[in-house]
């Protein structure tokens, strides 16, 4: 498993809020709904994602943009037009006012904006992640990510916009695949072509040496790895494995490792059955006593304080 794999695997839409926006210009929308990672692509007509104190990012047919929140940001047909809708938690839209629209602009189905057949058709898919190994996907993605069509196409879109408005049994698990495939299919054009702009441990697996190492550490995490064995089973010694993954990667191989460890760790016990002495067995760590030292050496709090403080953020969500 290489570490793109590895990351996806957490951040898999459950329920995913997707829906088909129609407008006729001028329109805006406010985005505060502070969800950590937003699709967004247009079928029909031009816009501009406007980020705060940030240049705007224009939105063409078949461009694709990854948002990644909580920061507002505004959509609209051009950067100066004034916000007519404002987007707020739980996918409440109201006027700037506050005077509430959803029932307003249902058009049936998925679909919602004042007139169906408008010039304007925005597809959006909002992912709720939740948890520290998304976390890491999000750190390595800028604030606003932007394929353009010339360079990047995918029949994924269309797919999807046929599939958006459909009320037949198993819609919803349908929908949230197709865009978890839309986002793999997004992020590895991305990283491929990032002009070095793909984080380190990206870039790292072209080198066959240290691309093996981290296969191996991510595959099985639990191992009762030292730089000496995963050397062994890279074909190197331990100096030479030591020296070139922490010059690609910037962190030595254990390192890397307890910190994957811990982001796992850390969103397993979310469960609120799950006890620490499991979840360290699940991760790699002898003891739920060894789990907690290493947890709060590196994160600096307790495993119990740390599930204190999500479970307490979850209800506030």
């Amino acid at each position: 498993m290489d570490a793109l794999t590895a990351l996806l695997a957490g951040p898999r839409a459950r329920g995913a809020f997707l829906l088909r926006s129609v407008f006729d210009p001028p329109w805006s929308l406010r985005i505060e709904d502070r969800a950590p990672l937003t699709l967004l692509t247009t079928v029909r007509g031009d816009g501009w994602i406007v980020p705060d104190g940030a240049a705007p990012v224009p939105l063409r047919p078949g461009d694709l943009v990854i948002v990644r929140g909580p920061e507002p940001y505004t959509v609209a047909d051009r950067p100066d037009t004034p916000p007519q809708v404002v987007v707020l938690p739980g996918q409440v839209s109201a006027t700037p006012d506050g005077e509430r629209l959803c029932e307003e602009f249902d058009q049936g189905g998925r679909t919602w904006g004042p007139a169906r057949d408008a010039a304007t058709v925005l597809l959006s898919g909002t992912y709720q992640l939740h948890g520290e190994v998304g976390g890491r996907l999000l750190r390595a993605l800028p604030p606003v990510l932007r394929l353009d069509a010339a360079e990047w196409s995918s029949p994924l879109v269309a797919l999807l916009e046929a599939e958006i408005d459909r009320d037949e049994p198993g819609q919803e698990a349908v929908l949230d695949r197709l865009l978890d495939l839309l986002l793999i299919s997004a992020l590895r054009r991305w990283f491929a072509g990032a002009d070095g702009r793909a984080p380190a441990w990206y870039r790292a697996h072209a080198d066959p040496l240290v691309g093996r190492a981290l296969t191996l550490l991510h595959t099985d995490p639990a191992r009762a790895w030292t730089v000496h064995g995963l050397a062994a089973e890279c074909g190197v010694s331990r100096a030479a494995l030591a020296r070139r993954f922490t010059g690609l990667v910037g962190e030595p191989p254990m390192a890397y490792l307890t910190d994957w460890r811990l982001a796992q760790a850390a969103d397993l016990l979310a469960a609120p059955d799950a006890t620490l002495d499991a979840v360290a067995r699940r991760v790699g760590y002898g003891s739920g006593f060894a789990l907690s030292a290493a947890f709060k050496r590196v994160r600096g709090i307790s495993p119990q304080r740390f599930r204190e403080l999500a479970a307490a953020e979850d209800r506030t969500a």
